[in-house]
C-alpha cells in the first residue's frame, strides 16, 4: 500500500527556491552568458455553427489574441550550467472567455499556463478578467551538472520521452496536443532528472516530478517516479520504461528502426490505476523522397488510446463513466476522447525558408476528421510567420464535429478556425 507523504506549499516552495538560488551563487564565478529569446504576437478566428451550442455564449465568429514574450537567460562554468527562462503571456478572446468560465471535458484546455498543481509557485497573473488574462511566469529554473558520462538537472525543467511522431502515449509529462501549432517549447515541471551513459552508448535516465495534490501539498500520491534504459543497436534504437505515475504503475517498451529507407517507431504502453488496465499503443511510418523536385516527408501513424471511448459517445454521462480518461484530459496527458485514430501527414519544402504541412487526423470509432494545413515561412533571419487553416467534419456528437453537452440539444461544435503567429526571435 502506498502511503501519502506531504509538506505545505509554501515551505516547499521556499525550499526549493532557496536551495537551487544557493546553488546558482555558489556557482556566480561563471564566465559564460547567455541572453536570448522571442516575441510572439497571435490570434486565431473560428466560426461556430448555427447549430452549435456555443452560439449561446460566445460570438460568431470566435476572436481572439495574444502574445508571448520569453526571456532564456543561461550561464555556467566547468561542469555547471543554470537555466532561467521567463514568460509573459496575455490571451484576450471570445474562446478564452468561454474557458475561463465553463471547465468541459474534451474541449479546449486551461485558457493560460499556471503553477496550481507544481512544486514551485512561479506564476502570477498580472491581469485576471472574464475575457482577458496577462501572467508572467518561469518556466524553465534549473541547474545541471554535465560530466562525460552524467547529467544532473534539478529545477524545472522539460523532458520528452516516446517515439510517436503525432500521438505520444508514453510522452505523459505535458505532451502538445496533436494538432498543435507552436510546439517549440514544452511547458516545464519541477524534476529532478539524471542520466547516465554507460560505455556502449546506452544510456539510463531517471526522473521524479514532484506536484501538489487538490490541498495545496507536494504529496507523494501526486508525484511521478519513472526510469528508462535507451538501447542502441545498428540502426535501431529500443526503448523500455517503468514508472509510478500518480496513482498508476506503468511498463512501456518502444523503439524505432530503419527499413527500406523508411523510418518504423512504435511504442506498446500498460497502465495499471486503481485495480484496472489499460494498453495504449502507437505506430508510425516515416519517408523521406524528393517530389516535384522538392524535399518531401511523409508520416502515417495509428494510435490506440487504453483509455478513450469506443463507441463513439461523449456525452456527460458517458464521460463521467470514464474517470481515467476525463482524469488525463484535465491534467493535459491526453486530449482524444475514442480509442482508435490514423492520422497522415505530408510536408512539402516550397522554398529552403518555406514549410507547408497538410495532416488529417481520424477518428476511427466515430468517422470524424480534421484537416489541418500549416505553413511555417521565413520571412527574414530571425522573423518567422506561422500559419494554419484547421477544417473540422464529423457528425454532431462526434468528437471533431462537436461532442454533445448537457447545456442543449445542440452539439459543442466549432467550425473552420484560422491562426496566425508572427515570431520575431532575439
Amino acid at each position: 500500500m502506498k502511503h501519502s507523504r506531504s509538506i505545505p506549499a509554501k515551505t516547499a516552495t521556499s525550499g526549493w527556491v532557496t536551495g537551487i538560488l544557493a546553488l546558482l551563487i555558489a556557482c556566480g564565478n561563471a564566465q559564460a552568458y547567455d541572453l536570448r529569446g522571442h516575441f510572439k504576437p497571435q490570434a486565431t478566428v473560428a466560426n461556430i455553427p448555427a447549430g452549435s451550442a456555443l452560439q449561446e455564449f460566445i460570438d460568431d465568429p470566435a476572436v481572439d489574441s495574444g502574445l508571448d514574450l520569453r526571456l532564456n537567460f543561461s550561464g555556467g562554468a566547468a561542469n555547471w550550467s543554470w537555466h532561467s527562462d521567463y514568460q509573459l503571456l496575455a490571451r484576450q478572446g471570445d474562446q478564452l472567455e468561454l474557458l475561463q468560465q465553463n471547465s468541459i471535458p474534451g474541449f479546449g484546455g486551461a485558457p493560460v499556463v499556471d503553477d496550481d498543481h507544481r512544486v514551485l509557485d512561479l506564476s502570477r497573473r498580472i491581469s485576471d478578467r472574464d475575457d482577458r488574462v496577462i501572467a508572467h511566469r518561469l518556466d524553465r529554473f534549473y541547474l545541471s551538472r554535465t560530466t562525460d558520462k552524467t547529467v544532473f538537472n534539478i529545477g524545472r525543467q522539460a523532458v520528452t520521452w516516446g517515439n510517436g511522431i503525432i500521438y505520444n502515449p508514453v510522452d505523459f509529462f505535458n505532451p502538445f496536443d496533436p494538432a498543435a501549432i507552436d510546439t517549440e517549447y514544452k511547458t516545464g515541471d519541477d524534476m529532478l532528472y539524471a542520466q547516465y551513459l554507460l560505455d556502449s552508448g546506452n544510456d539510463v535516465q531517471s526522473v521524479w516530478v514532484g506536484r501538489r495534490d487538490d490541498d495545496g501539498h507536494v504529496s507523494s500520491d501526486a508525484t511521478s517516479l519513472a526510469l528508462k534504459y535507451h538501447i542502441f543497436s545498428g540502426s535501431s534504437e529500443l526503448d523500455l520504461l517503468v514508472a509510478d505515475h500518480y496513482d498508476a504503475r506503468i511498463g512501456a517498451v518502444g523503439g524505432s528502426v530503419d527499413i527500406a529507407d523508411a523510418i518504423w517507431r512504435s511504442d506498446l504502453m500498460l497502465t495499471d490505476s486503481n485495480g484496472e488496465q489499460f494498453t495504449s499503443a502507437v505506430l508510425s511510418w516515416s519517408y523521406a523522397l524528393l517530389a516535384w523536385e522538392r524535399n518531401l516527408s511523409t508520416t502515417i501513424e495509428y494510435f490506440h488510446n487504453g483509455f478513450g471511448i469506443d463507441d463513439g459517445n461523449y456525452d456527460p454521462l458517458a464521460l463521467a463513466a470514464n474517470p481515467e480518461l476525463v482524469a488525463r484530459i484535465e491534467r493535459g496527458e491526453l486530449f482524444t476522447l475514442a480509442q482508435n485514430y490514423l492520422a497522415a501527414a505530408a510536408t512539402i519544402e516550397l522554398t529552403p525558408l518555406w514549410l507547408l504541412t497538410t495532416s488529417v487526423f481520424r477518428n476511427l470509432d466515430d468517422d470524424s476528421t480534421l484537416l489541418q494545413v500549416f505553413s511555417r515561412h521565413d520571412l527574414q533571419q530571425d522573423l518567422q510567420l506561422l500559419l494554419a487553416l484547421n477544417l473540422p467534419h464529423g457528425d454532431d456528437g462526434t468528437e471533431f464535429g462537436g461532442i454533445d453537452s448537457d447545456i442543449s440539444e445542440n452539439p459543442l461544435s466549432v467550425g473552420a478556425s484560422l491562426f496566425a503567429q508572427l515570431a520575431w526571435y532575439f
